[in-house]
């Protein structure tokens, strides 16, 4: 069967994204063995022989590699939008969580040995030294600050400490680490040896930093200014959907050249009211059209539950657009979409956004009390041959993801009862974490490729 032009496209980006993976993965590494390298041809293995020169090169080597994934933090951080789209959103916070933990535990491990090192070995020498190494060497003061700030990301992001502070908290907390990084920045280039030791060491490094800082002036900073300056983003209606659902309908100028897909969130503040500050990512729930934009939120925090005042005429700021979960994905001429409760937004407007011929796209809808979306869904039923299949009600049990049933079927014989050929098909899924897991058992199981799964946890 001959693919649509719009099924082979996407394919195209695919590859396009999976080669941009790939050498960032190899830079990285790259990075990490050429600071060993010279670790190693500055002596650093040698100085391992005595006790009080070997704890002194060893945390040389751990404020190296530190630093080195302390910068691949920050471009991680920096919304830069080849990575973004390249790697998604939730691919792009594993591999934050896992480089900010292992850099953060590498830092500690070098403020640790460093200073035991120069306290020649003798552990209770070590708090005194310290002490002079913090007061008498330049850049040391800056350098506490910038590990407290540290201190304060990490603990905060910790899954037990995450799950007692409100979101819109957090991520103002979260910000520390940019002033964190630019206070460690001068105790490093002004007397770490490794960063000084010769030009070819020391032009890495300034240059390394150098494009960290460009990243987020340029990503974080200059795009939304520029992005919002030429939109002029406002709020025309809000639409009640259901209990404490709401949709929020926004225009703007120039709105057919916001490069944004269905699928895709932006991060949101509206002026006006309490805590525009902070911003919320809330994911598109009607494909762009180029007049309008529109998401739709469930009250959920203090940010959430103040849109259901929000007025028309309220000027809104964004960052974005962000996330994988878009025909950027697709490979596959064949669809389902999979999502519960509110999860169903992005699949929304995918559903309407993307190219398929009547019966290439299913959609699965999981909610409890009310079907969102319920008439524009069969509206796109009866326009586009979109194949639904609604589960409501409470779920049989916590460990599966369907409701009712018929007969005795688990929930793989279901799927494949519903959709038996699963596993050939471009899956999208949103949903609540646990039960997106859930989803995601039953489909490893049906034999889905897992390149063709196009998660997006449900997190707002």
């Amino acid at each position: 069967m001959t693919e649509s032009p719009a099924a082979v496209l996407p394919g195209r980006r695919a590859n396009f994204d999976s080669t941009v993976r790939t050498i960032a993965f190899v830079t990285l590494w790259l990075s990490l063995l050429l600071v060993t390298y010279w670790w190693v041809a500055g002596g650093g293995v040698q100085e391992l022989a005595g006790w009080a020169t070997g704890l002194t090169s060893l945390g040389r080597l751990t404020g190296l590699l530190a630093a080195a994934l302390l910068l691949a933090q920050v471009i991680l951080m920096a919304r830069v939008p080849m990575l973004e789209a390249a790697y998604g959103q939730d691919r792009l916070a594993r591999i934050h969580r896992l480089t900010g933990f292992t850099s953060f535990n590498l830092m500690l491990a070098h403020v640790v040995l460093i200073t035991w090192g120069y306290a020649a070995g003798e552990l209770g020498k070590t708090p005194a030294m310290l002490w002079d190494l913090t007061v008498d060497y330049p850049g040391m003061l800056l350098a506490v600050g910038g590990t407290a700030c540290l201190c304060l990301s990490v603990l905060t992001s910790i899954k037990a400490a995450r799950r007692q502070i409100r979101y819109e908290s957090w991520h103002l907390l979260h910000l520390y680490a940019y002033l964190g990084v630019g206070l460690a920045l001068p105790h490093q280039l002004w007397t770490g040896q490794e960063f000084l030791s010769s030009t070819s060491r020391t032009v890495f490094w300034w240059t390394a930093w150098g494009l960290a800082a460009a990243a987020i002036l340029v990503f974080r900073i200059g795009a939304p200014i520029w992005r919002n300056a030429r939109h002029r983003l406002r709020v025309t209606a809000v639409v009640p959907e259901a209990d404490r659902v709401v949709s929020v309908y926004v225009a703007g100028r120039h709105l057919d050249q916001l490069r944004t897909e269905a699928g895709q969130f932006f991060s949101w503040r509206f002026l006006g009211r309490p805590g525009w500050t902070r911003a919320n990512p809330y994911s598109l729930s009607a494909a762009p059209d180029g007049r309008h934009l529109r998401i739709t939120v469930q009250e959920a925090g203090d940010g959430s539950a103040a849109l259901r005042g929000v007025r028309p005429g309220t000027r809104v700021l964004v960052e974005g657009p962000f996330g994988r979960l878009s025909a950027r994905a697709r490979t596959e001429r064949r669809i389902a979409l999979i999502g519960a409760g509110v999860g169903i937004t992005p699949l929304r407007a995918l559903a309407e956004g993307l190219d398929y011929a009547p019966g290439d796209a299913v959609l699965i809808q999981r909610y409890t009390e009310h079907q969102l979306f319920r008439n524009e869904l069969q509206a796109l039923h009866h326009q586009r041959g979109l194949s639904l299949l609604t589960l409501p009600g409470h779920r049989r049990s916590p460990h599966s993801w369907f409701g009712p049933v018929p007969g005795e079927l688990d929930d793989l014989q279901a799927l494949r009862y519903w959709i038996p050929d699963i596993a050939d098909r471009d899956v999208y899924l949103c949903g609540p974490d646990a039960w997106t897991q859930l989803v995601k058992h039953t489909l490893d199981a049906a034999g889905l490729p897992a390149e063709r799964l196009h998660l997006e946890t449900f997190k707002w």
